[in-house]
């Protein structure tokens, strides 16, 4: 009798319920950087095409079939990407020029989308040091890199860092808005509590380091999303929005897409931290 009733409670506590979730309207995303590691040729690009789908899908949000091209609106000469039938589009004989201006189009389902970018220069590392003081906190490993800004010219930066073995890099826009023409700076520390591989750095560390010169309207871009992406649920934070980057549909604009297309030029060192 007992069992009975224990049984009886438990299965009529039980009960499915059905939520009507939103769902945004399917999108073009746009994931089109023309980085330009400075001291290389620069020919090798690539971009990625999928489209937003409903959180619970499993279905691929590969996009294939499109026209990708860029075209450089200074000299007029045209680079057309090639399809891989996976949602990547590659090439291998495009020419990165400090100053001119791209223009991508990229053609899905007869929609055109295009978008513009100038390719921004980045200085070179002076120096990078690690160090146990400077950071957030004292006697924690973090590792500087400094470079010279130039004068009179405004610029606008992103900054990587990436640990080897973690899933995803740390990034950090900046501009030189009151630092024109100085020496600046970026450093990484991690906090043990907060780092996904559960520890500060130590010792044989090894760390992608990457400094990309920027524009100020991706600056503008990259600032909104890295707010909410490290932010996200803090009490403090900003309500979360839809941001909607530079490529545009000019025939439809309400079709419009994500992401964003930009071309920078960016140096890069691996450090390895040590004793």
């Amino acid at each position: 009798m007992v069992v009975f009733l224990f049984a009886f409670l438990f299965s009529s506590c039980t009960e499915v319920v059905d939520i009507d979730l939103q769902y945004e309207e399917n999108r073009l995303v746009i994931e089109a950087s023309l980085d330009w590691k400075k001291g290389t040729t620069g020919k090798d690009q690539r971009i990625y095409l999928s489209r937003t789908t409903p959180y619970f899908e499993n279905s691929s949000a590969r996009v294939i079939n499109a026209q990708v091209t860029v075209i450089n609106k200074n000299t007029g000469d045209e680079f057309t990407f090639t399809d891989l039938k996976n949602g990547l589009y590659i090439i291998d004989d495009f020419i990165p020029i400090i100053g001119d201006t791209y223009l991508l189009t990229v053609i899905s389902e007869n929609q055109v989308y295009t978008a513009e970018e100038t390719m921004m220069s980045v200085p070179e590392f002076t120096r990078v040091e690690q160090s146990l003081e400077g950071g957030f906190v004292d006697d924690i490993l973090e590792v500087t890199f400094y470079f010279d800004d130039p004068v009179d010219v405004p610029n606008y930066y992103l900054s990587y860092f990436h640990q080897e073995g973690a899933l995803l890099p740390y990034l950090r826009e900046y501009s030189d808005e009151f630092t024109d023409g100085n020496e600046l700076f970026h450093f990484y520390e991690k906090d043990d509590e907060d780092d996904e591989l559960g520890q500060t750095f130590k010792p044989g560390d090894v760390v992608d380091i990457r400094n990309y010169a920027i524009s100020e309207g991706y600056y503008n871009y990259i600032s909104l999303l890295l707010e909410q992406y490290y932010n996200g649920g803090s009490p403090y934070s900003a309500m979360p929005a839809k941001l909607r980057g530079n490529c545009v549909n000019k025939e439809n604009p309400d079709n419009y897409a994500f992401g964003y297309f930009r071309a920078t030029e960016f140096v890069q060192e691996t450090f390895v931290f040590k004793e």
